[in-house]
């Protein structure tokens, strides 16, 4: 079972091991987004669909499941697991004064360097910023920072886990380094008043790490008969980029809420000119990536002004 947490919905498919023939699908929306500065989505609407989603797909058996999920978002949690706040999405652009404080500080070529990517308002770690800035109280009972994709699989294994392709898009993961880089936290968002920041950030799994057996709980929950093995998961685009099998030398474009052009590369970038992401992939290898915010919500407003479907456009 593989499963794609977008903006807009989640889309869930069964597939057979053996010879990947597509058995079935599930599809489930999640809320509508403002269409101001502010993205947010209360992540259990992402489980509720998660949850509908399955369903649909009329499948029991399942032996193994993978989540990938929007990259960048901000979910932050207490002590006990319960979500603080909703999350802000890789969209969400609140946290842009943020992120040009993070530039001015160090220089766009330092942090291309440091974490593959030059801060902007999509980054998690200016969203992190934003929330010690404008909502200290929230942030001071943060225990655990994940990303979209790594909440519902603590939701469905109860392990706090992540992987190296979605680490690397929250600017304080180092793709050179293969590590989390707790000291840029301190530097640009400050240090927690307990703990260190190695005590809130996820596991960074390897790419054939398994995260952990479904619990039986969340299993009775979805009406599976088997306890699936659960994979690490990845962050949207370098889903995209191994479902399709992209190799060095290929380009993928993606067009979607936002709009992404992209590779596979045996080494790590870092572009000084903020131009490149410096992502890394969910293969052990990396995802250079150049991405506009808005794709088709702009060109769905104009087809329909024009009364044209997206292909006549």
């Amino acid at each position: 079972m593989g499963v794609d947490s977008s903006t807009q919905s989640t889309k869930v498919e069964v597939r057979d091991a053996d010879d990947g023939h597509l058995v079935a699908a599930g599809r489930a929306p999640h809320p509508a987004t403002s269409h101001t500065a502010r993205r947010e989505q209360d992540p259990k609407a992402w489980w509720d669909a998660l949850v509908i989603a399955i369903g649909q797909t009329g499948e029991r058996d399942i032996a193994a499941m993978s989540i990938a999920g929007q990259q960048h978002g901000m979910v932050v949690l207490d002590a006990a697991g319960a979500v603080l706040r909703p999350a802000k999405l890789w969209n969400d652009t609140e946290s842009a004064p943020e992120a040009e404080a993070m530039v001015k500080q160090f220089g766009a070529e330092r942090w291309a360097k440091a974490c593959g990517s030059v801060p902007v308002a999509s980054l998690t770690i200016t969203k992190l910023a934003w929330l010690a800035r404008h909502e200290q109280a929230t942030f001071e009972r943060v225990a655990r920072v994940l990303l979209p994709h790594d909440y519902l699989t603590y939701r469905v294994t109860g392990r706090y886990v992540t992987d190296r392709g979605d680490a690397s898009g929250t600017g304080y993961w180092s793709p050179t380094e293969n590590a989390w880089r707790p000291d840029l936290l301190d530097r640009v968002v400050g240090a927690p008043s307990d703990g260190t920041w190695d005590d809130r950030l996820p596991e960074v799994l390897g790419p054939q790490e398994p995260s952990d057996w479904m619990t039986a709980s969340v299993n009775d929950v979805l009406g599976l008969r088997g306890r699936p093995l659960c994979g690490p998961g990845t962050g949207d685009n370098m889903a995209a980029a191994l479902g399709v099998g992209l190799r060095p030398g290929d380009v993928a474009l993606s067009l979607g809420t936002s709009g992404t052009v992209y590779t596979v590369a045996d080494r790590p970038t870092a572009d000084g000119n903020g131009f490149v992401a410096g992502f890394a992939d969910a293969t052990g290898r990396f995802l250079p990536l150049v991405c506009t915010l808005n794709a088709t919500g702009v060109t769905d407003v104009i087809a329909r002004a024009l009364g044209a479907t997206a292909s006549e456009l």
